[in-house]
Parts: C-alpha cells; structure tokens; sequence
C-alpha cells in the first residue's frame, strides 16, 4: 500500500488534494474549533488545502508532536503559517517542541490520522509504530477521522486489540462510515 501511494503521479497526488479537501469541508461541523492534522509524508494524501481552508474560519490546527518523556505517544501542538518546524527520528516534519502551543488531547474536536491502508469497518493499518493507537486509546470520546487516497481501501483487514478503529474514512472520493 505505501508502495501504491507513493507511485501516485504529482498531477494525481494535487487532484486528491482538492478532492480530499472538498469533502472534508463538506462534513466538517459547525461547531469544530480545534482539529488536529498533519503534514503529508511518504505519499499520504495531502491536506494542506483544507488546513488552509481551516485557518480561514479561525478554526485552530494541531499537528502531532512525538511525546518528549511518554515514549510511543503523542502531543499535539497548535500549527500556523509561522510556526518554527523540526525533523523528528522518523524524518517527519513537526512543530518544535513549545509547551505553549500544547492542546491537551482532550480538547480537540475531530483527530484527522494518516494510514497506509484501511477497510470500510474503520479499521486503520498505520506505519507500525502505534502511535495513533495508543493516543486514542486513551480518548475514545473523540471523533477520529481516517484519511487516506481511494487506492488504499482493502477488503478487511487483520485486527489486533489494540488497534483503535475510526468514525470515518475519508478519501479523495468518498466518505465511509465505520460499520
């Protein structure tokens, strides 16, 4: 699957990217205020349009931050034009660590997560690391929302029990809810 993303020509890759946007501004809520995201990497689908499109409604974006002292989690801090960006152990670009652009997980209204491949029960394979996993575990009041290119989609996929499904997927094409 990341093979597949990855092999996604740039001229498909901005396609989904306005694609990607354009649904999720169709479901976003009117009473989302603070929504955490990310930065495209390895071929993910790119939302950078509808972060933008966020930033324009005063709705406040998080990105993930590799928790500091609590190994295998994350913290996510507050993200704009002018914010200061480091390269973590994996290569991903993340906010600097400033703990006064830290959102208590809890405060968040929607968690949008990259995955490599997912299935229409909301079932999410990530990179291996259990990151997401274990953050959601943790907070599994909040709407959690898979976002992913259509070519990542699989029948089922093998489950563990740690592994935390999501509400919805949403691709360049089509939103599914989690059944």
């Amino acid at each position: 699957m990341r093979h597949q993303r990855q092999q996604l020509s740039v001229k498909t890759q901005a396609a989904a990217a306005s694609d990607l946007a354009m649904q999720l501004m169709a479901q976003l809520a009117d009473d989302v205020k603070h929504v955490a995201l990310y930065l495209a990497n390895d071929g993910e689908v790119c939302p950078s349009q509808f972060i933008e499109q966020l930033w324009q409604r005063d709705i406040a974006v998080y990105l993930p931050v590799l928790h500091p002292f609590s190994k295998g989690n994350l913290i996510f801090l507050r993200y704009q034009s002018d914010t200061k960006m480091v390269i973590n152990k994996y290569g991903i670009s993340e906010p600097a660590l400033d703990v006064r652009l830290v959102c208590p997980v809890d405060k968040l209204d929607v968690i949008y997560t990259p995955l490599v491949a997912f299935d229409h029960f909301g079932n999410r394979m990530g990179m291996g690391g259990g990151y997401y996993d274990r953050t959601l575990a943790q907070h599994r009041h909040l709407s959690t929302i898979g976002l992913a290119h259509d070519c990542q989609q699989v029948a089922k996929l093998d489950v563990q029990p740690w592994d935390m499904p999501l509400d919805y997927i949403i691709t360049p094409s089509q939103q599914i809810k989690a059944q």
